[in-house]
Parts: structure tokens; sequence; C-alpha cells
């Protein structure tokens, strides 16, 4: 079982909260905060290009 060093919830408008952790092999985590066991993993740089997409609006359409 790899274990996910989780930094602090991410929180927006209150309920809406998530987490990002890393392992020691350096896969990087986005979770849930409400089920514990729901997250999604890839390399830390996978995770960075989907963030900075969702940041310039890629995904706005699914709003």
């Amino acid at each position: 079982m790899t274990e996910i060093y989780w930094d602090d919830p991410f929180c927006s408008e209150g309920a809406n909260c998530f987490r990002f952790g890393v392992d020691e092999q350096g896969r990087a985590y986005i979770g849930s905060t409400t089920d514990t066991t729901a997250h999604v993993s890839d390399s830390v740089e996978a995770l960075r290009a989907l963030i900075c997409a969702v940041k310039s609006g890629a995904a706005d359409h699914l709003l």
C-alpha cells in the first residue's frame, strides 16, 4: 500500500474541499475530503498541466 502525504485541504465556498498529496515515488494526487479513498493520481507534470488548463478556462464548458 502506497502512503500518500496529504497537504491541508483546500476549500472554496465552504464545503467544496480538495486535498493535494504526493507519495514516496513522486506521484501527485488530488483527493476528495468527503471520500478519503477517492483520488486522481498521475505524474506531477501531468497534474500540473491539468491544473494550468483548468485555470486557463479549458474546462469552463463543464460548469
